[in-house]
């Protein structure tokens, strides 16, 4: 019985960790990253990945799994603006933009107008 117990505690615990990370990137970003570990990084490979704004210090940007900070260049370009979602370089090939959510959408959200267009006042029939 233990030997039967012990097999499928293989089986179970081999098929729950090739089942997927939630918390693990996108497949193309995982490319991108290996490819630039291998030294084929190009500018259009680059992707930002986090930003550090710390009060008082240098902004700080994760862009290709490199830290960089502002004024220092990454993948041939310089690194001339930092907001909270955006990183702006400025390279040979002219101005790149690198944004922290690149494949949202982000749409104004509408709130229906109220039905009843009454007046404001004490509610009738309550005891």
């Amino acid at each position: 019985m233990k030997l039967i117990f012990l097999a499928w505690l293989v089986c179970v615990s081999s098929a729950y960790a090739q089942s997927n990370d939630p918390t693990r990137p996108p497949a193309a970003w995982l490319t991108s990253a290996e490819a630039g570990a291998s030294g084929l990084e190009s500018d259009a490979g680059l992707r930002l990945q986090s930003v550090l704004l710390r009060p008082g210090g240098r902004p700080v940007a994760i862009i290709g799994g490199k830290t960089v900070a502002l004024g220092e260049r990454v993948g041939g370009a310089k690194l001339v603006r930092l907001t909270e979602r955006e990183a702006v370089l400025q390279g040979a090939d002219g101005v790149t933009r690198l944004y922290l959510t690149p494949d949202v959408e982000k749409q104004m959200i509408v709130t229906p107008k109220s039905r009843k267009t009454g007046k404001a006042g004490p509610v009738k029939d309550l005891p």
